[in-house]
């Protein structure tokens, strides 16, 4: 198993990538924190996680509050006795996000709080956990639209992940002394509720895919799996990446400097 004595903790785990990372790293037979704001969801995570013979425990958590984030990472020691893996993945992406004059200060403002400090805190409160573990993994989910921009005006959610992937740079180079790597999973566009909710006309979705050479959405699953790449020693020498999973779309329209 390739989390065999790890813990993880999984933050967005009510649905989407989340959900399939709590059930992967589980039967890879890591110890798994779930996380959510989605009592329900989260819940549902933890009991199939369960059901398939894995290890895991739903933590109820606003992760763009800072007591909230304090608290999960306590529970995960509290609950495991060490945390080693930290995938901070929850994000949103609100309806009303469209270019600067159409985006209200408020969308804005809920999208950095949990795309951007959300990830921050994670970080301020997961790292010292990591440093009593003697190191480990952290994964932060930003996007494609990091690196390329979005067909489709979403400035707040770009601008978020944007600052996602350059914060993860920045933890990458503080922390590698200390056996702590950080990485930034940039998934391209996925057929998730979170981005067909957004996409919400064939039109909208057709414009989006016309881009991707692969000719489809990728699924929840496969970014699971990439994070499991990102959270196992497998990458130990891998750190500071921006780690792109988007069928090729980056590849077809980003330009080597």
């Amino acid at each position: 198993m390739r989390l065999a004595d790890k813990v993880a903790l999984v933050t967005g785990a009510a649905s989407g990538i989340g959900r399939e990372a709590v059930l992967l790293f589980a039967r890879e037979g890591a110890s798994v924190i779930a996380v959510d704001i989605d009592d329900v969801g989260g819940r549902e995570t933890v009991a199939a996680a369960e059901s398939e013979g894995g290890h895991a425990h739903f933590v109820a958590a606003d992760i763009s509050q800072d007591e909230a984030c304090r608290q999960m990472v306590e529970e995960s020691e509290r609950i495991y006795g060490r945390l080693h893996v930290l995938f901070n993945n929850a994000g949103v992406m609100l309806g009303d996000d469209g270019d600067s004059q159409a985006t209200a200060e408020s969308v804005w403002d809920q999208t950095m709080n949990i795309n951007a400090k959300g990830v921050f805190l994670g970080c301020k409160h997961g790292i010292p956990a990591l440093r009593r573990a003697g190191g480990g993994s952290i994964i932060n989910t930003a996007s494609f639209v990091a690196v390329l921009g979005a067909a489709t005006p979403q400035i707040a959610y770009t601008a978020s992940k944007g600052a996602v992937l350059s914060m993860t740079r920045e933890l990458a180079v503080i922390h590698a002394r200390e056996n702590i790597r950080a990485n930034a999973l940039c998934p391209g566009p996925l057929r998730t509720k979170l981005l067909m909710d957004f996409l919400d006309t064939e039109e909208k979705r057709q414009r989006r895919l016309v881009h991707v050479p692969m000719g489809r959405f990728g699924e929840a699953s496969e970014m699971a799996k990439a994070a499991l790449f990102l959270a196992s020693d497998e990458s130990s020498y891998l750190t500071g990446s921006t780690f792109v999973v988007d069928g090729g779309i980056t590849a077809a329209y980003v330009t080597p400097e």
